[in-house]
């Protein structure tokens, strides 16, 4: 063979290689990071919550993803740690990092999603477990997106239906954790901000964990100056289920207990939702919940993004979520995007029954400047954050 014949060759070869490569799917790696701290002996345990919640959600994001990717040549992953403490959630998502991975999707509570923000500065992490108003009000983290609803735009979304009713005196029950804390401060920020009085304040301290005992004490713990509702902060459960029709008026009950807003819900079935609800349910043989919802519409961000930028560098996703044209269709009725103040994402809150839907917020007639969607949570003035502005 000749020298010019074998560099023609050659060159066909490389060229051949070359189309090869190019033809390769993009590997699209997601990590999905999850802790779920113990709740402890509960009360109302006949109902136990799903111990995958937020999994399964994420799950069925990359099928979806897969189905529409393939055509684009796009190929998602879901690489999952779940850890009995946040130490070794720490260590599990420095391991995926080592791999390769840059894109997460977490399950924790506020104090890990700092901890992995700090650990994983170069990552995209999408809070998908996490309510706490402080990550994004006062303590914003430059690397990481919301999609689980505030505790403020769950509060606020009540209160908007409570000012359309004419519910205006409240009486409030917290718990005694730091998650019931943050609930019932959500709760007095409401009414605050939409011109409710809470009439009675009453702490729940009761140790004893028979729920006859709870029935019984009900009547006259809240026993207080007239009240138009109940309002319940209490997100673990221990007592909450035993205030409607225990009350010592007869009044409805809402807040996390009762009357409930959430990020989703099985009774929530317009725009398309009632499909993705089938689906989830042949997937994991339950409900969706709004940590399903959460992980679910996070992974679609990322793969919506992906498909929009053709690429998988996390900055990149970054500026484009928070640019606000970022393509994301999330089946409740309205266009979602990110909010380029907090990283949160801009949403509907269903107000759900056990097994109905109540109403949706935000309520019609509370206006917004730019979008009624921000009437729920911290707007843009109330926050110290400006993810857009920052670097990552």
């Amino acid at each position: 063979m000749g020298p010019l014949r074998r560099h023609l060759m050659l060159c066909v070869l490389a060229l051949a290689a070359s189309a090869t490569h190019a033809s390769d799917p993009m590997q699209v790696r997601i990590g999905y990071l999850a802790y779920i701290p113990a709740t402890g002996p509960l009360l109302s345990n006949v109902i136990p919550e799903p111990a995958d919640a937020g999994l399964r959600g994420a799950e069925l994001a990359i099928v979806d993803s897969n189905s529409t990717g393939r055509f684009l040549k796009h190929n998602y992953s879901l690489e999952t740690a779940r850890a009995d403490d946040s130490a070794s959630l720490l260590s599990a998502a420095k391991a995926l990092h080592q791999q390769g991975v840059r894109l997460f999707v977490l399950n924790a509570p506020a104090a890990s999603v700092r901890l992995l923000s700090q650990a994983l500065p170069d990552s995209l992490l999408f809070n998908a477990g996490s309510a706490d108003d402080e990550l994004r009000q006062s303590a914003c983290l430059a690397n990481v997106l919301h999609t689980l609803p505030s505790r403020a735009m769950l509060t606020d979304a009540l209160a908007q239906f409570l000012t359309v009713r004419q519910w205006q005196r409240w009486l409030l029950i917290s718990g005694p954790t730091e998650d019931d804390q943050a609930y019932a401060a959500a709760l007095k920020r409401a009414a605050k901000r939409f011109g409710h009085k809470i009439v009675a304040e009453k702490a729940w301290s009761f140790d004893n964990d028979q729920r006859r005992s709870a029935q019984a004490e009900m009547p006259l713990f809240t026993q207080t100056a007239e009240y138009d509702v109940v309002l319940v902060a209490d997100e673990r459960g221990d007592f909450g289920e035993y205030l409607p029709y225990q009350t010592w008026y007869p009044r409805p009950v809402a807040g996390t207990q009762g009357l409930t807003p959430t990020g989703w819900h099985k009774t929530v079935e317009t725009y398309g939702a009632a499909q993705l609800q089938k689906r989830f349910e042949a997937h994991a043989q339950r409900w969706m919940n709004d940590r399903d919802f959460a992980a679910w519409i996070a992974v679609r961000s990322i793969a919506s993004a992906v498909s929009k930028l053709r690429q998988t560098d996390a900055k990149a996703i970054r500026q484009l979520a928070l640019s606000e044209q970022l393509p994301l269709d999330g089946f409740k009725g309205r266009k979602l995007s990110y909010r380029p103040w907090s990283g949160q994402l801009r949403q509907p809150i269903p107000l759900v029954q056990p097994r109905a839907l109540v109403s949706t917020s935000p309520q019609d007639g509370f206006l917004h400047p730019s979008s009624e969607l921000d009437s729920l949570g911290y707007d843009a003035a109330e926050v110290r954050c400006d993810l857009a502005a920052t670097a990552f």
